[in-house]
């Protein structure tokens, strides 16, 4: 039965903010360059780096069942697939939409953990607990989240968002499934899986890679470094010894980063329905994981 730690908490909490503020570095590479050659370059940079350090650890992955078919199920669900179709999504819907179709990965684990994940029962508490949470992230985003975009390929934009949502959702748990692995040589393996993917299709898409600036070639280093390859390491940890359910809780972290970091470093406007947003989403938070909060704090005071 997975079992969140006081690590765990602060792995998450890291990675509500690294992605959160993943945003404002994207719309600044895509200045200068396309977006399927900027997932392509920050997914491949990212498995460069994290293979150099699976290499220095000896390439080890299984540490005795092997799981090859699940691995690369993985791979393709948690990196390639989804990444084309939000990229390819966002050009048909609104940005509200896609932001409220990722915080509802955390509804689409529920059932899924209940079936298959010893340990993650779906009880009401955590049900009423990630609805609450919803509900506060839908309240951030606002209205924009239903606006139309006037594109003929609408319907199929947000099937597209939904459908990256639940391959996050379904990798989470053949993620936590896994014999026992390497979390390097895991996080390794599926960014190679993504890249060995992703570059024929944006060379299909996009036609031939174009050498962008250096200021580019920056962002899509510093994109690779931390929120792909730092983050993915993370992920893989917290889902493989705490679970994906706990995991979930970084969707909705993501989108209160998302508006605070615009707001500090873009001069975006806060919404005024922020704090309530931000207390509907804490509350959520706490009612969905009010017994892992228990004994993180009953050890604390040990």
């Amino acid at each position: 039965m997975p079992t969140a730690r006081s690590r765990h908490w602060l792995m998450v909490s890291t990675l509500g903010f690294v992605w959160g503020g993943t945003f404002p570095l994207i719309k600044l590479a895509l200045e200068g360059i396309t977006p399927f050659w900027l997932a392509a370059g920050r997914i491949g940079f990212a498995a460069a780096l994290l293979c150099v350090i699976w290499a220095w650890r000896g390439f080890k992955l299984f540490k005795g069942e092997t799981s090859w078919p699940a691995v690369l199920i993985i791979g393709i669900f948690s990196t390639a697939l989804p990444f084309m179709l939000i990229n390819w999504g966002q050009q048909h819907v609104s940005a509200g939409f896609t932001g409220l179709s990722m915080a509802a990965i955390p509804l689409m684990v529920l059932p899924l953990a209940h079936v298959f994940i010893p340990g993650e029962q779906m009880v009401l508490r955590r049900v009423f607990g990630f609805v609450i949470g919803f509900i506060g992230v839908a309240i951030l985003i606002g209205g924009k989240a239903f606006e139309g975009s006037s594109s003929e390929l609408e319907l199929r934009g947000r099937l597209a968002c939904l459908s990256a949502a639940g391959c996050y959702a379904m990798s989470s748990i053949l993620t936590r499934r896994l014999p026992p692995v390497d979390p390097v040589g895991l996080a390794a393996v599926l960014l190679v899986i993504g890249t060995v993917i992703i570059l024929p299709v944006a060379w299909t898409v996009e036609g031939p890679p174009v050498m962008p600036e250096g200021q580019t070639l920056a962002v899509i280093a510093l994109l690779g470094l931390i929120p792909t390859a730092a983050a993915n390491l993370l992920r893989v940890i917290v889902v493989r010894e705490a679970g994906p359910t706990f995991m979930t809780l970084t969707n909705y972290q993501v989108p209160v980063w998302a508006v605070l970091l615009g707001a500090v470093f873009l001069g975006e406007a806060l919404p005024a329905s922020m704090l309530w947003a931000m207390a509907l989403i804490l509350s959520g938070l706490c009612i969905s994981q009010w017994g892992a909060l228990t004994r993180l704090f009953g050890r604390s005071q040990k």
